[in-house]
């Protein structure tokens, strides 16, 4: 008997359409990791990128609980001397709210070349329109 592992043919990549108005910010990006990483595919393998696509529209409608608007920071280094950058959460919703979900996403992802190759199959969007219709993606609901 040997293990089936699949090859970069087999692996039939599917799209999704996730509306982020309403959810918890940290339980969204939690599934839309699961996606992307594959584990919603009966072909998961930990080494093989087998995900499928996403793409998340209404980035601004976000919920997110607690006291985080006003207390989380986003810290960026630009890489010379003194040259640390920090943001509000409440500034950056306002700004892009896109880098939030994309942040909370690529966090959850492996930290390697497979991580980064996961990353790129999420799209994310403010409002409700997005350049992917030639895709057919289908509506995934979280409830």
């Amino acid at each position: 008997m040997s293990t089936y592992f699949p090859k970069e043919g087999d692996i039939v990549r599917k799209w999704f359409v996730v509306d982020a108005s309403g959810l918890v910010l940290g339980r969204l990006a939690s599934r839309v990791a699961r996606i992307l990483i594959g584990k919603e595919n009966p072909q998961y393998t930990p080494f093989i990128d087998t995900g499928d696509h996403v793409v998340v529209i209404n980035a601004e409608k976000i919920k997110i609980t607690g006291m985080k608007t006003d207390q989380k920071m986003y810290h960026h280094y630009t890489g010379y001397p003194g040259g640390i950058r920090s943001e509000e959460m409440k500034k950056r919703l306002v700004r892009k709210p896109e880098l939030i979900i994309e942040d909370a996403v690529s966090r959850m992802l492996p930290k390697n070349k497979l991580g980064k190759q996961m990353f790129t199959k999420l799209k994310v969007y403010r409002g409700d329109k997005h350049p992917h219709e030639a895709q057919k993606p289908v509506a995934k609901v979280f409830a």
